[in-house]
């Protein structure tokens, strides 16, 4: 069993060294190289922070050679990456460097005075003024391999939260090992794989993807995120780099099926699909399978605060359209509880709430030791001893084939276009932070994948105003694109607003 998720890569240097790592446009690096300009930003990190061990460092690039040579790096240095989306409004950034506190933040030269705007007086190391300077590195990296264990955060990965506030989701080198191994002896991934990348840095999917290179030297194919509004370009792409593996959220696949671009561009090489985040619509899964013969096509499930994924289903059978596609069952050292409100093991076809043991869960939330305890919790079928399980709120049951099936969320916690949204948090800006409404209720269109807001205001508002507003501190991905106002929101007996009754009004028509 490996130690940390480096040994792979220097094993992958031994028998590869010449081999194209990442390809970024017209631009690629070796394995070789990538080892070396890794190494050197390794001692840089490790001076600029003092030679400490085990603390976040954060990564504020855009996806390029420049941010994989930069997590690479701060593994090797024995510290703990967290990748930045660039895009983030500066008071989202703020409350994520605020609450995690990282030594250091690597970006470059163009965007520096985003995170100086932030006030926090965090050092900055420019990825520009890194020099190779071969092998200069190899005795203190000795040191600090030497120095890990597999339970020692490997990155921290950060997910919406309802005060406003991220979490720092902290997640170890032994559940990526873990999971890393699994999929490369369960699903058959070889030594000549090439990843078309199209996740964003601050996705798990990514890591996974960075994991598939160390392990087994696969090359990563950098899919330009502004191709993403066009799918074709991405599956040009595909056919001319000779992509053989894909893991993409649903929605791109969509999109490429209501397209129908599939009759029209063939991908000879793509061998495998996988997908996560979010359910995908079977009749639109039909299509691809239909126009994509002989690939395996594989299901995974599993949030943030799992690594990676703890479900998996192989598609190896027919799912009529109008049926959910299953996401299956444990990945190896992984058990799935399905507990229903009694908190006993729910029978089958009965609904219960999806809870995990094993290797895969995340260590908690860092900085954040409420938040962890609340979601990670004594297993209630176990008083013997301790043994922490995390819930996830997610309904799901078990079919007539033992197959897990998802039903859907047991609270506000939403996948929204791949991204995990907490939807009070949207309430929270939009209410408390902004104070664009008197009063609100934000409700996801499951079917639609729709955010909608239901509000009371005494004065009309601008919608494009109040759009514009929410857009300087959230995502583009978490504004509401649905409004609703109301004299009076409706109410429950505790006088509450009643979410059941706005979420059926949305969701039942």
């Amino acid at each position: 069993m490996k130690k940390n998720i480096l040994e792979y890569f220097i094993r992958t240097l031994e028998i590869s060294p010449q081999k194209t790592a990442v390809i970024e446009e017209n631009n690629h690096i070796s394995f070789f190289d990538l080892n070396n300009r890794s190494k050197d930003l390794a001692g840089k990190i490790c001076q600029a922070i003092n030679w400490n061990f085990n603390r976040p460092v954060a990564v504020f690039l855009p996806k390029t050679i420049d941010s994989i040579v930069a997590d690479i790096a701060i593994t090797y240095s024995g510290n703990i990456y967290m990748n930045l989306d660039i895009k983030s409004p500066s008071l989202r950034l703020a409350n994520i460097l605020e609450l995690i506190k990282p030594e250091l933040v690597i970006t470059c030269e163009k965007h520096t005075d985003i995170i100086k705007d932030c006030n926090l007086l965090i050092p900055i190391l420019l990825i520009e003024n890194i020099n190779v300077q071969y092998n200069n590195s190899d005795g203190f990296i000795e040191e600090r391999l030497a120095g890990m264990i597999d339970t020692d955060p490997l990155c921290i990965i950060n997910t919406s939260g309802s005060t406003g506030t991220p979490k720092g989701v902290v997640l170890n080198h032994r559940s990526f090992i873990d999971f890393t191994e699994w999929a490369i002896e369960t699903l058959f991934i070889s030594e000549y794989e090439v990843i078309g990348s199209l996740s964003p840095l601050v996705f798990d999917i990514y890591s996974f993807e960075l994991c598939m290179l160390m392990a087994k030297g696969s090359t990563i194919v950098l899919l330009p995120e502004s191709f993403s509004p066009f799918p074709a370009k991405i599956l040009n792409l595909v056919q001319e780099k000779h992509i053989t593996f894909l893991f993409w959220v649903p929605t791109i696949m969509v999109n490429i099926a209501n397209m129908d671009l599939l009759r029209k561009i063939t991908l000879p090489e793509l061998k495998t699909v996988w997908f996560a985040g979010e359910v995908f619509p079977t009749q639109q899964f039909n299509y691809g399978r239909r126009h994509l013969s002989g690939i395996k096509f594989v299901n995974l499930y599993g949030p943030i605060e799992i690594t990676l994924d703890c479900t998996y289903f192989i598609v190896d059978r027919e799912i009529p359209d109008h049926e959910p596609i299953p996401i299956g069952f444990p990945c190896r050292n992984t058990d799935i509880l399905i507990l229903n409100d009694k908190s006993e093991i729910a029978r089958k076809n009965e609904e219960g709430e999806l809870c995990v043991r094993g290797t895969s869960l995340a260590m908690g939330y860092y900085n954040n030791p409420e938040m962890t305890a609340a979601a990670f919790v004594q297993n209630p079928l176990n008083i013997a001893y301790p043994e922490i399980i995390y819930r996830t709120g997610d309904i799901v049951f078990k079919n007539g084939f033992d197959e897990i099936v998802f039903k859907g969320r047991k609270d506000s916690l939403v996948k929204h276009m791949g991204y995990r949204i907490e939807l009070l948090e949207i309430e929270h800006v939009i209410i408390n932070t902004l104070k664009l409404v008197e009063n609100g209720c934000i409700v996801y269109n499951r079917n639609k994948k729709v955010i909608t807001l239901f509000y009371e205001n005494q004065t009309p508002v601008s919608i494009a105003e109040v759009k514009k507003s929410i857009g300087e501190i959230l995502p583009k991905y978490m504004i509401p694109t649905v409004f609703h106002q109301l004299d009076v929101l409706p109410r429950n007996v505790n006088g509450k607003i009643d979410r059941l009754q706005l979420d059926k009004i949305v969701n039942n028509g």
